[in-house]
């Protein structure tokens, strides 16, 4: 028979050893931390038939993706409408006006995933099929998009383009519904770099 000792002795190792397994497990499954500063969210339109780009300098990500299970995956960005920048403090003024924006009543605007599948005959682990809703200016609709993954050392990029209409969500009330100016037509675009 072991003395006890040696029993729990042998115990605590054991021990020991499923609390570091759990530990490096956890760091396995932890949500990915985005790398912000190599990360982009920006929205390309057009204003008088010439093409605008746009960026928000801030963005809130949260991702917890792993390639070999991508039905398990979770995603989403609220991004800080107040942070919109076309390269003109004026212009950033007018767009946060209630005809726009109204970035006073709706300072977020969001995405939530509801399902990310592999694409149909793209190589594993590199494409995308992402579904979830989006919310802009208090409008909600189900969008979908391809999505592409790939790795840059110890990093993952997220690389994805969402068009989407402006006036669904109105974003350009009263005169400004008029697409002779600016287009109806807007394209989201992100790039998503994450550890």
């Amino acid at each position: 028979m072991m003395p006890a000792r040696f029993l729990n002795l042998s115990l605590q190792t054991a021990a020991a050893g499923l609390l570091a397994l759990g530990a490096s497990w956890s760091a396995i499954a932890a949500p990915l931390k985005p790398d912000l500063a190599k990360s982009t969210v920006t929205i390309v339109f057009k204003q008088m038939n010439v093409p605008v780009e746009a960026k928000f300098k801030k963005f809130s990500p949260a991702i917890d993706f792993d390639s070999a299970q991508p039905a398990a995956a979770k995603a989403s960005v609220d991004i800080d409408i107040a942070s919109f920048d076309l390269g003109d403090p004026e212009y950033n003024k007018e767009v946060l006006k209630k005809e726009w924006f109204n970035a006073a009543q709706f300072a977020k605007a969001s995405f939530v995933a509801s399902s990310i599948k592999p694409s149909a005959g793209a190589p594993a682990g590199s494409k995308y099929d992402v579904s979830g809703k989006l919310t802009i200016k208090g409008k909600s609709t189900d969008v979908s998009f391809p999505l592409s993954v790939k790795k840059e050392g110890g990093a993952q990029v997220f690389d994805g383009t969402l068009p989407i209409k402006r006036l669904t969500y109105n974003i350009g009330e009263g005169e400004w519904k008029d697409t002779s100016m600016v287009a109806d037509e807007i394209t989201i675009k992100f790039h998503l770099v994450a550890n």
